[in-house]
């Protein structure tokens, strides 16, 4: 389980960090409209983090025009099956 939540924190990071670089924003500038401070915005868009509280994450995501989607989980297949299939692999 803190495999797979450190492979989601991950790749939530990286959306982070590709959706405000493809809108021209400064990470300092990100933080400073979410409350956040910088170092902590950074650490969250590497996948540093192991917990961030929703607050937060929904104000970065205002900031960013984003929005947070969910899905049923699937019952069938391994994380293994999971993440090649994520990977395009």
């Amino acid at each position: 389980l803190v495999e797979v939540a450190a492979w989601i924190t991950g790749k939530l990071g990286q959306a982070l960090a590709e959706r405000r670089k493809a809108l021209g924003l400064k990470q300092g500038l990100v933080a400073e409209k979410s409350g956040l401070s910088q170092a902590l915005l950074s650490r969250l868009e590497k996948g540093q983090l192991t917990e961030f509280g929703s607050r937060k994450l929904l104000a970065v995501l205002a900031v960013l025009g984003m929005e947070l989607a969910f899905t049923e989980a699937r019952t069938e297949g391994t994380l293994d099956e999971l993440r090649r299939e994520r990977s395009g692999a």
